[in-house]
């Protein structure tokens, strides 16, 4: 049972990579089996349908209810654009005083309804396209619903992340894995680029990357209070907060990576060599995050042509099993990202604050406190 935990992160240089792109809703699958796609190729296409929009027609020409189908000047059915004269009413002697209703926006009427007096529009369905988010090809063809593409090259997970799916060309730009990323070290070449950096990134460096146009940053750790007060001054929320449940849907300039976790935090020594290799090469990634049920790593991918192009260095999975003295990192909450290493493997279940009765370690943090937390929130942190 000493096994018993979350497998780490995968960092490797060079490894079969399979994405699934579904759409939310059925539609149309635009590519076949054994295409080339690149990030932005469209790959499948749906239309999501808008909500209907109710009028108060009648009340507002002042007339009965039952009176509405008099009045108007179009049909269950008919499309309407905005401005069109939807309704009329005969006014005084039938000349004067007349009311008129323009249709305040374009789509459909699908109802009239003679006991409310109330009319509904529909507006054009919404257009949804699913892109193939990576360089590769059409493995699978899911019907209706999307595709499942395959490329062979470099995955860095991350252990949190904020920001959805970007592309950019990775720039490496601090001397070392344990060197802090500032605005110092971002410039204007590095518009609608992957800005790499060791330890930490600074608040004034998450600034400076949005007034630049970076695509994305991946860094070591973050002061989680710094991320917080970013995301709250981005999106006009002074109450927000992060949650790591799950995210990659905040609408902010560009997104952001940690391999490591909160805190000054060194980049893993091997996963910043594996960046410095792939310098200048272009990357997708994503920010979402899911810690829970379903867990879903951030993410950068590097596809490349060939094994000849990855770096030398194999697979970094970690395979060694828990012992005393093993580097880990912790990924549940009340110390989610937290590192330390293995003090102590009880081989009896022990009850937690869940209530539940279930394999448990000593892990000793780097502040020294010594906490007892289940094996299974726990990943090991290769030693290179």
């Amino acid at each position: 049972m000493s096994t018993a935990y979350t497998p780490g992160l995968k960092v490797s240089s060079y490894t079969h990579i399979e994405k699934e792109r579904r759409l939310p809703v059925k539609g149309r699958v635009l590519v076949k089996e054994g295409d080339a796609v690149w990030p932005d190729t469209v790959v499948a296409r749906a239309e999501l349908p808008s909500p209907m929009q109710t009028i108060r027609l009648a009340a507002q020409l002042g007339i009965e209810p039952s009176a509405l189908p008099t009045v108007l000047k179009m049909k269950q059915g008919d499309q309407v654009q905005k401005g069109d004269l939807l309704a009329e009413t005969r006014g005084l002697f039938g000349r004067f005083f007349r009311s008129r209703f323009y249709s305040p926006l374009s789509g459909t009427l699908e109802l009239i309804s003679p006991t409310t007096g109330n009319i509904g529009i529909r507006p054009p369905p919404l257009p949804v396209e699913q892109r193939a988010y990576v360089r590769g090809h059409v493995l699978r063809v899911l019907p209706q619903e999307g595709v499942v593409i395959h490329c062979t090259g470099a995955l860095v997970q991350g252990i949190f992340g904020v920001g959805g799916e970007r592309l950019g060309t990775l720039h490496v730009v601090t001397s070392g894995p344990d060197s802090p990323l500032t605005e110092h070290h971002i410039h204007e070449k590095h518009q609608g680029g992957v800005v790499v950096g060791g330890s930490l990134v600074t608040p004034e460096a998450l600034r400076k990357a949005a007034e630049m146009g970076v695509a994305g940053i991946v860094c070591g750790g973050i002061v989680d209070t710094d991320l917080i007060a970013f995301l709250a001054d981005t999106l006009n929320d002074p109450n927000y907060d992060i949650g790591v449940a799950i995210t990659g849907q905040e609408p902010i300039p560009f997104t952001l990576i940690l391999t490591e976790g909160f805190g000054p935090i060194p980049m893993a020594e091997r996963t910043f060599r594996l960046f410095c290799h792939l310098e200048g090469q272009q990357a997708s990634i994503n920010g979402a995050t899911q810690i829970r049920a379903g867990v879903l790593r951030p993410e950068v991918i590097v596809p490349l042509g060939s094994h000849e192009d990855s770096s030398p260095e194999a697979d970094t999975q970690p395979t060694q099993a828990l012992a005393v003295g093993t580097p880990i990192r912790l990924i549940r909450a009340p110390y989610f990202g937290a590192i330390g290493e293995v003090a102590e493997l009880p081989t009896a279940p022990e009850p937690v604050e869940s209530g539940a009765v279930v394999r448990v370690l000593r892990a000793k943090l780097a502040d020294g406190r010594v906490v007892t937390v289940p094996r299974a929130n726990v990943e090991i942190i290769e030693v290179v």
